[in-house]
């Protein structure tokens, strides 16, 4: 293929996907048809940031276009990325609607703008792909992380110097423990932060009227979420709850054939950082990575524990 027509083919799959994930993720009007199960996974190249040390990281999120259904896709022939090893880190449990900056993928450098990474997840028979690549239009910032995560509308700023840095997270104690099914395990993570942003004032601005969601589906979404008569808070980790103290814990199921019940499931810490303790309490045996996710309402940073949970005796 030509770079012409590369550059074409690109330019087409990107305005096809945003239309898709405007028509998923946007407006509830009577015209669209919502689905609690059934749909597609399409996966969502979030763009790219530079390394110190000269490599770059590609991120990706996903649109899981169900209400309610969440997909356990294990690595493999309908879960995989492109050039090189098939697994990169991705997600193998995917929860309901947007989910923002879920991993990132170190490219060397010497990627070049002109090669691809692609991201395949099929559900339900349905093959969804993203395209990252390191065009110059594609690289993100603070202020990009903030406007996709919904937490600012301003995307890059313009001219402001940008001195926040993202947030340290690491698991107390070790990276890999066994539970059983039905039975809590404590689970601890240590946050550091240079205390930006800061604290922030929940945006107050008007929230359209939605219909209400078919046959009553509930509402998805953390403990600040949903905004009542059938809106959908999709951020699982949201940037929301970093806003009183200015940093925040979400624990989420990152890889897993079901979802894990946590409490508490977030946890607002000061800006400085500190611990942060939860229990787990899973409903099916299996290997599961669970994610406690370091949110300073701007960045997120990922601390992972591998869990091998037996069935109960």
């Amino acid at each position: 293929m030509s770079a012409r027509s590369r550059t074409v083919w690109r330019t087409a799959a990107a305005a096809a996907l945003l239309l898709g994930l405007a028509l998923g993720a946007g407006g509830l009007g009577t015209a669209q048809t919502l689905h609690r199960s059934g749909q597609s996974v399409q996966p969502v190249y979030e763009g790219w940031s530079p390394n110190p040390d000269g490599t770059y990281t590609m991120w990706f999120g996903y649109m899981n276009r169900n209400y309610e259904e969440e997909p356990h896709i294990p690595v493999g022939p309908a879960n995989y990325l492109d050039s090189g090893p098939e697994d990169r880190g991705q997600p193998t449990f995917f929860y309901p609607r947007r989910q923002f900056f879920v991993f990132g993928v170190e490219v060397p450098a010497d990627w070049g703008q002109d090669r691809d990474l692609v991201w395949t997840v099929t559900a339900h028979g349905q093959a969804r792909t993203a395209i990252g690549s390191l065009w110059a239009t594609w690289v993100v910032d603070e202020g990009v992380w903030r406007a996709n995560r919904g937490s600012d509308l301003r995307g890059r700023y313009a001219g402001e110097e940008l001195t926040n840095q993202p947030p340290a997270a690491s698991i107390v104690g070790s990276t890999s423990i066994s539970a059983t099914v039905g039975e809590p395990v404590s689970v601890t993570v240590a946050v550091a932060d240079d205390g930006q942003p800061g604290p922030r004032e929940i945006p107050r601005r008007p929230r359209p009227p939605v219909d209400p969601l078919p046959n009553d589906l509930p509402i998805i979404g953390g403990p600040r979420g949903g905004g009542g008569g059938g809106a959908v808070d999709q951020n699982r980790v949201s940037p929301l709850d970093a806003y009183d103290t200015g940093l925040a814990v979400t624990w989420v199921v990152h890889r897993g054939p079901a979802d894990v019940a946590f409490d508490p499931r977030v946890t607002p810490l000061p800006r400085e950082g500190g611990q942060v303790t939860a229990a787990a309490r899973f409903s099916a045996p299996g290997e599961y990575v669970i994610r406690a996710a370091a949110d300073d309402s701007s960045y997120l940073t990922p601390a992972d524990i591998t869990v091998r949970v037996a069935a109960a005796e």
